[in-house]
């Protein structure tokens, strides 16, 4: 326990700190609320209303793979900066890693989840 205590003490200061910020916060935010207060609002523009169907299902998905595919290269630029320290076994590693991530793209590939030019088309045909 002697050799924590400094944990400790930055941990309460951390929420001792957290804690003035908001009361300073509260005591001298605004008080007054307009209607504007409640519109959404993004990058300078007032929000226009969602379309009449929702939002394509293609933007989520989208997202998904780049999600998937960025932290894939965040994992293979770490890598590349150790492999000398990694050695054979780190090599062997990153190509399971990397197998795995191509054949889930292969997968992807398969299913016709990456081919977005026919969307409408297979959404009407079920």
């Amino acid at each position: 326990m002697q050799a924590g205590w400094p944990f400790l003490l930055f941990i309460g200061l951390v929420i001792l700190l957290v804690a003035i910020i908001m009361l300073l916060s509260y005591l001298l935010g605004a008080r007054r609320r307009d209607r504007a207060d409640a519109r959404p609002y993004e990058s300078g523009e007032p929000a226009t209303l969602l379309p009449a169907r929702g939002i394509s299902i293609e933007f989520f998905r989208i997202a998904v793979f780049f999600v998937v595919f960025d932290l894939e290269t965040a994992f293979l630029i770490v890598w590349a900066l150790v492999a000398r320290e990694a050695g054979w076994a780190g090599y062997f590693e990153i190509l399971v890693f990397t197998g795995v991530l191509l054949a889930a793209l292969a997968y992807l590939w398969r299913l016709g989840s990456l081919d977005w030019r026919d969307v409408h088309k297979r959404n009407r045909q079920g």
